[in-house]
């Protein structure tokens, strides 16, 4: 279950037509969201099995499993320069 979150440029607002009360019920349901949310991911991930895991870029620090040890591939500053030079 992947979810994306975006975020406007533009702020909202700064008056509020109904005053607090308003503002920490959307708080509170907002908070709520984020917690089905959370609670759907871990039931969709304990579900899958460790080669459906390692498909979707898991076995990950945060769940629990160690990271496996891959390769680095280490890119130095001007890599691109000296690479558009060689063309």
């Amino acid at each position: 279950m992947a979810h994306t979150e975006t975020h406007a440029g533009i702020s909202a607002p700064k008056g509020q037509l109904f005053g607090f009360r308003s503002n920490s019920v959307a708080m509170i349901v907002a908070a709520l969201r984020k917690w089905q949310r959370s609670v759907a991911r871990r039931k969709a991930l304990a579900g899958m099995t460790p080669d459906q895991l390692r498909d979707i870029g898991y076995p990950r620090d945060d769940i629990g499993h160690p990271r496996a040890n891959r390769p680095v591939l280490e890119i130095k500053a001007g890599l691109m320069t000296k690479l558009m030079s060689m063309r």
